[in-house]
């Protein structure tokens, strides 16, 4: 609340509401958070891959003022830290296969001398919507190509040791949101696990409930957040 003294009397004023834009891979991603979402609140489909979701994100943003975006959507977990049906909220966003194979491994393009890898959401409000909606904070990974064998997991919690989940669009949008100085935030739901390809396990349907369930539950804690915190 605002307090603002005008002609010798206090009048009291409430702070702008939050403008918060949701950009999800698909449609049925969309669909499955439209209802938990509060006011002044926009959901898309960006399209799949962090190229087409930074290039549809920086669209939108172009078009309309927002306060805070949110990639948003269903994902791989690492087990056995992140079961199918649970949520990671990113404390991290990290590219994970932007930069170059050597012989001694893979270099991450800053370490050639180029761009970013990660981006950081806002500390406060992770540790808030984690515990509006039971998730877990953790670094989530945009891949270009899903992880399809054991190994390949393996090697990626190698070399971050802190991720719980993957998905293909994250850093795309936090890469335009970042271009119009604004905060982000990713919001996975736990569908299948990072490893060996198996569709037969999968559980989407699940995972979109979750989705769906965890929006339900932070128009609070969005409406409340002071982006300055």
């Amino acid at each position: 609340m605002v307090v603002q003294a005008q002609e010798g009397l206090l009048t009291t004023s409430s702070p702008p509401a939050l403008r918060v834009l949701v950009a999800t891979a698909v449609p049925a991603e969309r669909d499955a958070v439209a209802d938990g979402l509060p006011p002044h609140t926009a959901a898309i489909a960006v399209g799949v891959g962090p190229a087409a979701a930074a290039a549809h994100t920086a669209a939108a943003l172009a078009r309309t003022p927002y306060d805070l975006v949110v990639s948003a959507g269903i994902g791989g977990g690492f087990q056995p830290d992140a079961p199918i049906g649970s949520l990671v909220i990113a404390d991290e966003i990290t590219v994970a296969d932007l930069g170059a194979e050597t012989p001694d491994g893979f270099l991450p393009v800053t370490e050639l001398g180029f761009g970013a890898v990660t981006h950081r959401p806002p500390a406060s409000l992770v540790r808030e919507l984690a515990a509006a909606c039971g998730g877990q904070a953790g670094t989530v990974l945009t891949v270009s190509t899903v992880t399809g064998s054991a190994a390949r997991a393996a090697e990626l919690r190698r070399r971050h040791p802190h991720a719980l989940a993957e998905a293909m669009e994250g850093f795309g949008v936090a890469e335009a949101a970042a271009a119009y100085g604004l905060p982000v935030l990713e919001i996975r739901a736990v569908s299948n696990a990072v490893g060996p390809r198996d569709r037969a396990a999968w559980r989407i349907g699940e995972a979109l409930g979750a989705l769906g369930g965890a929006f339900g539950k932070f128009a609070p804690v969005l409406e409340s957040w002071n982006r300055h915190d």
